[in-house]
């Protein structure tokens, strides 16, 4: 699957950026640190940043990479370090992220216990698994968004999954990551 914003023409005026790209960064951002509060301070704080270099930014072939690298890079920052060691699990904020399914109970549950599951993983697995299977970018695109090599993408991935499925009921994360 591939990003759909990629072929759209990025607006000149950062106010068209925003109103175009807001939701899928907050969505995003939301995934990474798996707390919606903390995902739109990050947002906010990086769209701070990119108002007053926008006429670079949107200079640039993919100016959608590059603000989606400046969330990651806040995520990764050490100034958010403390602030997301608190994960948000409530069901009102788990909602926000997608509609329910029929089951609600166990539908939560599941969701929960693999938040939680997640929320246990270094910052930078825990990124490239969101910028893997979240935002469907190939191990080279992660790579630039990290500032690694592909092969260390590659083992993040690879052992957070490991993680995952050591710690997941049988058969849990095959379902979910498949």
């Amino acid at each position: 699957m591939t990003d759909p914003t990629r072929n759209e023409a990025i607006p000149r005026r950062f106010e068209d950026f925003v109103q175009q790209r807001l939701e899928r960064l907050l969505r995003y951002a939301t995934a990474l640190t798996c707390d919606p509060h903390l995902a739109e301070d990050v947002v906010q704080d990086v769209l701070l940043r990119a108002q007053r270099r926008w006429d670079r930014i949107s200079s640039l072939d993919a100016p959608d990479a590059y603000v989606r690298r400046m969330v990651t890079n806040e995520y990764l920052s050490w100034r958010r370090r403390r602030a997301a060691r608190h994960v948000s699990t409530t069901h009102e904020a788990l909602e926000a992220l997608s509609a329910p399914v029929a089951d609600h109970a166990t539908y939560y549950a599941e969701r929960d216990a693999m938040r939680a599951r997640i929320a246990t993983l270094p910052r930078k697995q825990r990124a490239a698994l969101v910028l893997r299977y979240y935002e469907n970018l190939t191990h080279a695109e992660i790579a630039g968004a990290l500032g690694c090599s592909e092969g260390t993408v590659r083992s993040h991935i690879s052992r957070a999954l490991s993680v995952l499925r050591a710690t997941a009921p049988t058969g849990a994360v095959k379902e979910v990551l498949a």
